[in-house]
């Protein structure tokens, strides 16, 4: 209900505040300029993410004064410390890097954010940024107008500074005017009180923007025209410090458990340098006029001295719990867990399938297959596959071939949630099924059906190792190495697809040589693969490396392969186990018949 009056309701706000006063329009004009230039950038930035950033990241995250430099130095760059910390997420959630390596980086976004206040208060108000802004803009927009990804990154950039400048133009002019007509600093508030207050306006107001950036900018244009007192200044800083938590915390929503690690500890960080800063402030402001004195800076000039205080409260928060990074990453994974909304239930154990040892036996095989199905969905999204496309009788080579993105999903969420979770309901109920029935076939049947989902099982812990590659190779610019991955996803998604017709197909049609067939097309299509990578070897058009770790998912895959052909083998099993054993191929068999 809340929801739906918000939007409204600022709409109205909005609408009266501008009937109102022409002063407040030419504000929210340069505060919504200068939000739209911060969206540029990121959409800018983002067009350079997809490998840059990305390996610059793994390669800065290795100790932790590297990730504290690597946040520092994108956030100063991008003037965003919001997109420095939803791909922190990203990269936490689908654990490419570290949870200590996201808090490094974490940290040293918070450093990083500074650098807005000193360019705002120490350019931005004293120049006329605003003529510069125009050719920036012009020549944004002529980059925007190209057909290559990269020159529109540039365009969106471009664009991105000059909104940038134009909003802090406007944002001072209207302060200027404002004052004129009314004055803020009226309802400044001194001590304790004014600092708890207007540490809370300034949350407030970044909650509501989303942007520590532009609560800054607001911030240091009302103090520039005498609208807020120093005093109240300083509490408004660490109160834009606090709310900048928000971002973070709405973008781990969506994501896994490390991701929801991350965030609580974004939040530590700056409850817990907020806390320091409200508790010393009289020691922080004495230590701002002592450095401002060795900088240089003029006692009155309030303005770079509150980006001189709002860069130390947050050097002094990240010198307090740099010792303490690794007691918090091992804290917050021992005391951080959840189990995910979408935990799986079991649709076929319930307790009146105990009564007779048929309906156990076949209450079992009928979760089993629940499993199967759960596996194999998990399995196609593994290979950024939908189930449909794999379930019809469209081209699979065409659909790896044109593929655009991985999808980002997280295996090792997924397997808790929908596999493992499901794999202890089987295994808990074939074990009371079994100590009311120790005799005649059903212990043996349901011994058979729990190694089918322990099978099952198996073939997705594959998948949380071979996706991890998949996202890093699996759109790689070297052809070779994308051809190979193509190879490796359509062997996989065509055996999903052939299982899934035989499970799905009358079982009196299906005979286990069907599965035999499958499992020596699978090792030919190994066996292919492999040769192929020794002859790029040898002739150097590959990286020995690089095909070591192509020859690993490929020994996943056939592993994968393996796990669900046996449980398929259990699921179809037919009532003589013994005569089908006998018409099941052996592994010499299996060699003779794939040249091996």
């Amino acid at each position: 209900m809340l929801k739906k009056i918000f939007l409204p309701a600022v709409l109205i706000f909005l609408a009266y505040a501008f009937w109102q006063s022409s002063d407040f329009t030419e504000i929210a004009a340069g505060i919504a300029l200068f939000m739209f230039g911060m969206l540029c950038l990121e959409d800018g930035f983002k067009a350079f993410t997809g490998g840059t950033l990305e390996a610059l990241l793994r390669a800065s995250t290795d100790r932790l004064w590297k990730s504290l430099a690597f946040g520092m130095g994108s956030t100063t760059l991008m003037q965003s410390s919001s997109l420095v910390s939803l791909i922190t997420v990203s990269f936490v959630s689908s654990q490419m890097i570290t949870l200590a390596a996201g808090i490094g980086i974490i940290m040293g976004a918070n450093i990083g954010t500074t650098t807005g206040a000193w360019l705002i208060a120490g350019l931005g108000l004293k120049v006329d940024i605003a003529a510069y802004a125009m050719p920036v803009l012009v020549f944004g927009m002529v980059f925007l107008m190209q057909k290559s990804k990269t020159h529109k990154g540039i365009g969106y950039l471009m664009l991105g500074f000059a909104f940038l400048f134009l909003g802090i133009h406007f944002m001072k002019e209207g302060f200027e005017s404002f004052q004129q007509t009314f004055d803020l600093s009226e309802y400044g508030m001194t001590g304790f009180a004014g600092l708890i207050v207007f540490t809370l306006i300034g949350m407030a107001v970044t909650v509501i923007m989303q942007s520590s950036h532009a609560t800054l900018l607001i911030i240091i244009t009302a103090l520039s025209t005498g609208q807020v007192s120093y005093e109240n200044a300083l509490a408004l800083a660490i109160g834009a410090n606090l709310g900048s938590t928000v971002t973070i915390v709405l973008g781990s929503i969506a994501s896994n458990l490390g991701g929801k690690r991350l965030a609580a500890s974004h939040v530590l960080f700056n409850v817990v340098t907020a806390a320091f800063a409200i508790v010393f402030i009289g020691q922080l402001a004495w230590s701002v006029d002592q450095l401002a004195h060795f900088l240089g800076i003029r006692q009155d000039d309030f303005l770079l001295k509150l980006a001189l205080f709002h860069t130390l409260f947050n050097v002094i928060g990240v010198l307090l719990l740099m010792p303490f990074v690794p007691k918090l990453e091992a804290w917050l994974m021992t005391y951080i867990q959840f189990k995910p909304k979408g935990m799986e239930q079991p649709l076929y154990l319930v307790p009146q399938a105990l009564e007779t040892s048929a309906t156990a036996v076949n209450a079992v095989k009928m979760e089993v297959r629940h499993l199967f199905d759960n596996a194999y969905g998990l399995l196609a999204h593994g290979l950024s596959l939908r189930r449909a496309t794999i379930d019809s009788d469209e081209s699979l080579s065409d659909a790896v071939k044109y593929t655009r993105r991985i999808f980002p999903i997280d295996v090792e969420d997924l397997y808790e949630a929908k596999i493992k979770s499901l794999h202890n309901e089987i295994v808990m109920f074939i074990a009371d099924a079994q100590q009311r029935e120790s005799t005649g076939t059903a212990p043996e049947q349901l011994y058979h059906l729990r190694q089918a989902s322990r099978d099952i099982v198996e073939s997705v812990k594959g998948m949380k190792h071979l996706h991890k590659n998949l996202a890093q190779y699996g759109l790689s610019n070297h052809l070779a190495v994308r051809e190979r991955y193509d190879q490796i996803r359509i062997h996989l998604a065509e055996v999903l697809r052939e299982l899934r017709q035989l499970l799905n197909g009358d079982v009196d049609d299906v005979n286990h040589l069907s599965l035999d067939a499958l499992r020596v097309s699978s090792q030919k299509a190994r066996k292919k693969l492999i040769d192929e990578l020794d002859e790029m070897i040898r002739h150097r058009r590959i990286s020995a490396s690089i095909a070591t770790s192509i020859m690993n998912d490929e020994a996943y895959v056939t592993d994968i392969v393996n796990n669900l052909i046996d449980a398929l083998s259990i699921l179809l099993n037919e009532p003589d186990q013994e005569a089908v054993d006998s018409l099941h191929l052996d592994e010499q068999e299996l060699s003779e018949l794939t040249g091996e």
